[in-house]
């Protein structure tokens, strides 16, 4: 029972279960302790001139008047059977409406991630090669402002200027899905994704530095310039191959925030993505968007860093050893 219980996979599942029920018990009492619920959200002020006999239907069709351990049971249950609740704004399944969200935040995510490492780790190794001098006062620049600077301010900056400067404001029209016309999905991409793979590039950009100069103050890159391997293979097969465990850490951790944290970003720029429909929910008082959509960010966070446990093994053959 004991190497059962030792067993990997075993302590990795109940790990997961555990932070997921956590997760689900957090935003179940966050929702019902900020003020109002779905029929104060729904009718505004008229919910003052409701009868006594109005309010109790209403909270019995909302399910508010049962006690809120039998509603979190009864929504944790649903969920387990693929019921994860309905939008009356916008009278779809929770399920629904996730499928088609998800696919946008994945997408929008995928494209922050390979603009914020096509940015951060060149100007890390860059950085790195000439410690102290104008190229490294230069990624530190790069890096302070990509973390100083509010994405909500970079993003409505850029909107204005490419609006009017240059009459480009994709994201004015309605959405399109990757599938219904590539060309245009990938216009209106292109600004949401630029300004969170900015932000991003800025830790990966100094996690690539510290992790480059670290490396190369081992014994075996001495070794390997000594014997005359080319620079440029010393510095990329080398160096960064074995600099590359915690630029794979940093980047799973920002790839998981993406997930559910592009809200701002993905409501300026009307992108109908997973974080947007929980704000909307929010707005709205809809418990079950909430809480569902955050229960399946928290799982794609969870799968994330698996995926990323994973690299480890197939990057370091040390880590595959353990």
């Amino acid at each position: 029972m004991r190497a059962f219980l030792r067993n990997r996979a075993v302590r990795r599942a109940a790990g997961t279960a555990g932070t997921l029920f956590g997760v689900a018990v957090f935003v179940f009492v966050m929702l019902r302790a900020i003020p109002g619920n779905q029929i104060t959200a729904g009718l505004g002020t008229e919910a003052a001139a409701l009868t006594p006999a109005q309010q109790a239907a209403l909270e019995r069709y909302y399910g508010l008047d049962r006690p809120l351990v039998a509603q979190f049971f009864a929504w944790l249950g649903n969920m387990f059977t693929g019921n994860f609740g309905y939008s009356a704004r916008n009278q779809q399944s929770v399920l629904d409406l996730t499928l088609r969200s998800l696919p946008v935040t994945a997408e929008l995510a995928v494209l922050s991630i390979l603009l914020a490492l096509l940015i951060g780790v060149p100007l890390g190794m860059l950085a790195a090669s000439r410690p102290n001098a104008a190229r490294d006062a230069l990624g530190q620049v790069v890096s302070l402002a990509g973390l100083s600077i509010p994405a909500f301010l970079l993003a409505t900056t850029l909107l204005s200027v490419f609006a009017a400067s240059f009459g480009f404001n994709p994201n004015g029209q309605g959405f399109a899905t990757l599938a219904e016309d590539p060309l245009l999905n990938l216009r209106q991409m292109v600004l949401p994704a630029l300004v969170l793979g900015f932000g991003i590039a800025a830790p990966i950009l100094r996690t690539t530095r510290a992790a480059v100069l670290e490396v190369r103050s081992e014994d075996f890159v001495r070794t390997a310039r000594a014997k005359g391997v080319p620079e440029r293979r010393l510095q990329v097969r080398h160096v960064l191959g074995n600099a590359l465990v915690p630029i794979v850490t940093m980047t799973g951790l920002q790839f998981g925030y993406l997930l559910g944290g592009a809200v701002v970003v993905e409501q300026i720029f009307s992108v109908p993505g997973i974080g947007r429909q929980v704000l909307l929910g929010i707005q709205q008082k809809e418990y079950a968007v909430v809480q569902s959509t955050v229960l399946v960010i928290a799982l794609a966070f969870v799968l994330v860093n698996l995926l990323t446990d994973v690299l480890y093994r197939v990057i370091d053959p040390r880590v595959r050893a353990s």
